[in-house]
């Protein structure tokens, strides 16, 4: 049930511009920013306050602080248990460090998700075997 609202939430985001660091709903956001914003909706509350943080994501210290933060909200499940509304964490490079999010839209052969993408905004984006790849964690909201 969360999930279905969490995806729906998120497909009220497209068309939001890409904004480093924001989170609000047709103004501007990134990936972490739509993340929150959905939680937003379902909780009333932000998950914990966000420190400024730069848009390498700490890849120089390779310190996994978006997968530590996700661990600390979400509930974890095995990769590819795949469900609508899941919250997916991408390791954009090889030996890069986990630091793109996005939210599972459709699943199966036609899969999907919802994601902030600089240069695009907040769109929904077929679930391609490179972005696939690249998956390294999937949570549910709680």
């Amino acid at each position: 049930m969360k999930g279905e609202l969490a995806l729906a939430e998120a497909r009220g985001w497209i068309g939001t511009p890409y904004r480093h660091q924001c989170s609000v709903r047709g103004a501007g956001a990134d990936c972490l920013g739509l993340v929150r914003g959905v939680w937003r909706v379902l909780y009333g509350r932000e998950p914990e306050a966000v420190p400024p943080y730069s848009q390498d994501w700490a890849e120089p210290s390779r310190d996994e602080v978006l997968w530590r933060a996700s661990l600390r909200h979400l509930r974890e499940k095995p990769v590819a248990q795949v469900a609508p509304g899941d919250v997916i964490l991408f390791r954009m490079r090889d030996g890069g460090i986990a630091k793109h999010l996005g939210i599972a839209g459709e699943i199966g052969a036609g899969a999907t998700f919802v994601h902030a993408y600089s240069g695009h905004g907040v769109v929904e984006s077929p679930l391609s075997a490179p972005w696939a790849r690249r998956i390294v964690a999937r949570f549910a909201f709680p």
